[in-house]
């Protein structure tokens, strides 16, 4: 009945794919359901009758940052048209005009940072060289929001970002803050160039709380993404259709928002 885009998939080389996964689940101390394998995110996407995927992976150390960026791409490349990649950076890196620009000529969409898996403040001085460079070059950034264990990435630290880069397309995940929900609707609802996505929420809300969510940020600003490897595609995507919305807010956030985000229509 809709065409859907995941908005949200990690994705790792089949050799470290399930080490890794495990690492992300103990990270938030649950396990990953799936493996974080390309093939299993396509082959339970197609079960799921999912249309795209925007995948990514982030770098733990600067060194990383090349390797991973020629996976994704490459990826991307053989994915027959499933996919679409968004690229790492570290801002540890001595070299990130560089990095970026290997970003751009490898095809790749938009930067995506994990700051509590990184180990930075998204606010962190080192970090507004990688603002410019996206906001001047139109690239989104999809950002890991929130965590009630850490003050790397919580609203408090996106608020100032939003506020200097006016023309920065900034995308929060997990509706902009993961399991500190409030303050971040509180904090983040009314800039208009931030959009969030549903991944590794739904789990936690009532579908009431997730309406309220998407009402706050508004239907175009919201993309559902389902957090792969953390979940199963067909549960993230039974939840998301238990919140009241209408057919035509169901297509906006999932599918319509995305492809305009990515240039798919």
């Amino acid at each position: 009945m809709y065409k859907i885009i995941d908005a949200h998939c990690h994705i790792y080389p089949e050799k470290i794919a399930v080490k890794a996964a495990a690492a992300t689940g103990k990270f938030y101390d649950t396990i990953s359901l799936m493996d974080g394998t390309v093939e299993t995110l396509l082959s339970e996407g197609e079960k799921a009758e999912f249309t795209h995927f925007l995948v990514q992976s982030v770098a733990t150390s600067p060194q990383q940052v090349s390797k991973i960026n020629h996976f994704i791409a490459e990826s991307v490349k053989n994915s027959g048209g499933k996919m679409t990649g968004f690229g790492t950076m570290h801002p540890a890196s001595e070299a990130l005009e560089a990095d970026f620009n290997e970003i751009m000529e490898l095809g790749l969409k938009g930067v995506k940072l994990h700051p509590d898996i990184q180990g930075f403040k998204m606010d962190d001085y080192r970090m507004l060289k990688i603002y410019e460079l996206c906001e001047a070059h139109g690239l989104p950034v999809l950002m890991h929001c929130g965590d009630s264990r850490y003050d790397f990435s919580n609203p408090n630290r996106i608020k100032p970002i939003l506020d200097i880069y006016t023309d920065l397309t900034f995308i929060g995940a997990h509706f902009g803050g993961y399991s500190v929900w409030e303050e971040a609707v509180k904090t983040l609802a009314n800039y208009e160039k931030f959009m969030v996505d549903t991944s590794s929420t739904l789990f936690a809300v009532d579908i009431d709380t997730a309406r309220r969510f998407i009402d706050a940020y508004g239907e175009d600003r919201v993309m559902f993404g389902t957090d792969y490897p953390m979940w199963n595609l067909k549960t993230e995507l039974d939840r998301f259709m238990k919140i009241p919305l209408s057919d035509e807010q169901r297509k906006k956030i999932l599918y319509d928002n995305a492809a305009r985000l990515l240039g798919l229509e």
